[in-house]
């Protein structure tokens, strides 16, 4: 992902050799990073904020969250990846998805999860970068799709997830308050595969350090994400899980600040994302991971090029 709040990252010094206090929290940095890149955020404050809503859903979550992002990040810099990269955290955030959703499908508790987790946090970086390079021939981002590829690999020996249909039948479509509530902030939580309204919480708060822009994006993305799942009857337990609502939040992100200049237009071009990868979600059947983020974010990023009004660089008047 990228660099789109605050001051440009530097690259930290190279290794000293012999400063292991200042090689420690640099490499802990740019693993803090890596998890504030899931929402394209390259800070270590978002990221720690981030790792507290993975531990808060269970310590496990957060062992694997966080372990996650320092395999890959450190895989990464063994096989000589650019120093730029590592700083801002890019081969993190994959990772530590991968590691979350080993913990949640094959279960934490179990050695041979462990196992997986570490292979398919190494395997990621590999991905990321054969990805990188066949995206960045057409100019586009891969986004998570290294994650959701290794992922959707992993859970194939997990149990499938309910579809949309038998959802339906096993529950009503009437939505209450509290379930609007809590789906909301579960909805932020759901970008790391967590459904507690706590877990969202800390996301949100993690938002909220890069900017009001930037959080207010993503609420928007992710209540027209709740919104549309509504309006196609969706039940009440899955409005209250979070499972509306988290590709559009990320949709949002993307075509509204992060790839596109924000404004008014890639506001509501963003939020026209949000709506299709909403839309799209049940079709995928299964663990839907976040394919509908990655494959509406990179039609709508294809698309833009041919709408100047939207790829113009923003006004500084």
């Amino acid at each position: 992902m990228v660099q789109i709040v605050g001051a440009p990252v530097q690259a930290e010094p190279g290794e000293s050799g012999h400063d292991w206090a200042a090689d420690c929290r640099q490499f802990a940095v740019r693993v803090l990073r890596g998890i504030g890149q899931v929402t394209f955020l390259p800070r270590a404050l978002s990221g720690a904020l981030f790792a507290a809503a993975l531990f808060a859903a269970g310590w496990q979550y957060g062992v694997y969250g966080v372990g996650g992002a320092a395999v890959g990040t450190g895989v990464a810099w063994l096989l000589g990846v650019e120093p730029e990269r590592l700083a801002q955290g890019l081969e993190g955030f994959n990772a530590c998805l991968v590691g979350v959703s080993c913990a949640v499908f094959l279960g934490a508790g179990r050695a041979t999860t462990v196992v997986v987790a570490l292979v398919g946090c190494a395997v990621v970086t590999v991905v990321t970068a054969a990805a990188g390079r066949a995206f960045g021939a057409w100019g586009l981002p891969a986004l998570t799709l290294p994650f959701c590829a290794v992922a959707t690999a992993v859970t194939l020996g997990a149990a499938p997830a309910p579809t949309a249909q038998a959802a339906r039948a096993a529950a009503g479509v009437e939505v209450e308050l509290a379930d609007v509530v809590r789906g909301f902030l579960a909805g932020f939580g759901q970008i790391f595969l967590m459904p507690q309204w706590y877990a969202g919480a800390f996301v949100l708060a993690g938002l909220l350090v890069a900017g009001p822009r930037v959080a207010g994006v993503a609420c928007l993305g992710n209540a027209a994400g709740m919104a549309v799942a509504w309006a196609l009857g969706v039940p009440a337990a899955h409005l209250g899980d979070g499972t509306s609502g988290y590709n559009a939040a990320l949709v949002a992100l993307a075509l509204c600040g992060v790839f596109l200049a924000g404004g008014v237009r890639t506001l509501l071009y963003a939020l026209l994302g949000a709506v299709v990868a909403t839309a799209v979600a049940p079709t995928l059947g299964g663990h839907v991971l976040t394919w509908p983020f990655v494959l509406t974010t990179l039609v709508f990023l294809a698309g833009a090029r041919s709408f100047p009004r939207l790829t113009a660089p923003p006004s500084r008047t």
